[in-house]
């Protein structure tokens, strides 16, 4: 294994580690000097657990010494968790000044899954406050750098797992994705993102179980490395009501098993949002989809428009911002005020508005169904902007276009959300 280890696929990481051409040691210690020489500047990763890595990396070397021919698919694999999904033994913050010095005993049952597949929990990665918000600051630890140019912003709010993935700190990491929190910071930082079907992952301890917004998912640099991820991630679980089996022995063979796109009818819509998408990032989109017909693809240009669920989308994200803080409605003011804002907006919501927005999510749901009794998936561009300056925490225009508020500019990523269907971000070019 060569000594740039650090820019290897997770893939190629777990093989050489299973032909002992290096130690779980060696790459843990890899990955931490990256992390010591880039983090002061990308302020990506905010809890650091090296002394208990180390341990845990000492222990899958002795595995591997053992013999053992059934190893865990992620032995000796570096990953950080997102500051929202709790670790037992090491700090679990939300990002909040409130919750600075909470340490949980219990891991959140993906962090146990991924223990049990042989991932080293290295640490974890910086969010927005709980999460709300799509540019990854807070008043705790301040704002994460892009990777690409620390002046820019690597969205949010998987900022952290985003920028640590590209940079080299780790080969995988875990985000989260509700409006396009995991989708968006993998566009900005040009890695692999998906959002998994809700229950495919659970979300537990999170609250709100019956939730179909939320989701977990892997970060990677491959579609590969995420799918091995996402087999240790997948699995039924009895702690989650909406809690699904995967359709799929193994999404990493599924993936290692095609070659092209041959026989897929996929559809490209530039602007399902009717919001207005970059002229550059749009061209460069529109290559890529098209260009998949010369791998074997049927690919049509649609016109798919669903902006007019948009308004619905902001009366369900506010039912979920309060139910999300539900236990915590009475000290709303301890919080920052992009949290304590979206909250506040969320309890002005009335039955009548909310019933509108369900009956709204059901004829969305539809018009993807009756999409898809045609296509096989539904190619856009992810993000409608380039990467903005980190300080500023959202665009308020698309080509010279203001924007109605401050998520219109992520309405093509959320409008998939609200249909409650899986979606993944690619690099494109």
């Amino acid at each position: 294994m060569p000594a740039d280890l650090t820019r290897r696929s997770a893939f190629e990481i777990a093989a050489a580690l299973r032909a002992r051409d290096v130690s779980a040691v060696e790459v843990l210690e890899a990955h931490l000097g990256v992390i010591d020489h880039l983090n002061p500047r990308l302020n990506a990763i905010v809890t650091l657990a090296a002394d208990a890595a180390r341990e845990t990396a000492r222990a899958a070397d002795a595995l591997i010494a053992a013999g053992s021919e059934n190893l865990p698919p992620l032995l000796g694999l570096p990953v950080v968790i997102k500051d929202i999904v709790e670790t037992a033994g090491i700090r679990t913050t939300w990002a909040s000044p409130v919750y600075a010095d909470h340490v949980p005993e219990e891991d959140a049952e993906v962090v146990a899954r991924l223990r049990s597949a042989g991932a080293i929990i290295l640490g974890k990665s910086n969010t927005p406050e709980f999460a709300a918000g799509a540019n990854t600051d807070n008043e705790l630890f301040g704002p994460t750098g892009n990777p690409w140019d620390p002046v820019l912003s690597p969205s949010g709010s998987s900022g952290g797992s985003a920028a640590a993935v590209a940079s080299g700190m780790v080969p995988i990491a875990q985000g989260t994705d509700f409006g396009c929190s995991l989708r968006m910071p993998a566009a900005f930082c040009g890695i692999v993102g998906l959002r998994t079907t809700p229950g495919l992952i659970s979300n537990y301890p999170l609250p709100l179980p019956w939730d179909s917004g939320q989701v977990l998912g892997p970060m990677a640099r491959s579609a590969e490395d995420a799918a091995m991820m996402l087999d240790a991630m997948a699995g039924y679980s009895e702690k989650m009501p909406n809690s699904v089996l995967a359709p799929w022995s193994s999404a990493l063979e599924i993936v290692r098993g095609r070659e092209d796109a041959k026989g897929l009818r996929l559809a490209y819509a530039p602007d399902i949002a009717a919001i207005g998408v970059d002229a550059e990032l749009e061209g460069i989109c529109r290559k890529a989809a098209l260009g998949l017909a010369g791998d074997g693809a049927i690919v049509e240009e649609i016109d798919f428009d669903l902006s007019d669920a948009r308004d619905a989308y902001l009366t369900l994200r506010g039912e979920w911002m309060v139910g999300m803080q539900y236990e915590r409605l009475d000290n709303l003011d301890a919080f920052g005020p992009n949290l304590a804002g979206n909250v506040r907006s969320g309890l002005g919501t009335t039955m009548q508005e909310l019933a509108a927005a369900e009956d709204m999510r059901t004829r969305v749901w539809h018009r993807y169904r009756k999409l898809f009794e045609t296509y096989d998936a539904l190619l856009m561009p992810m993000s409608p902007v380039q990467q903005f300056p980190v300080k500023q925490n959202f665009p308020d225009s698309i080509g010279g276009r203001k924007l109605e508020n401050y998520v219109d500019w992520i309405a093509g990523a959320f409008l998939v959300t609200m249909a409650g269907i899986p979606a993944g971000s690619i690099p494109a070019g």
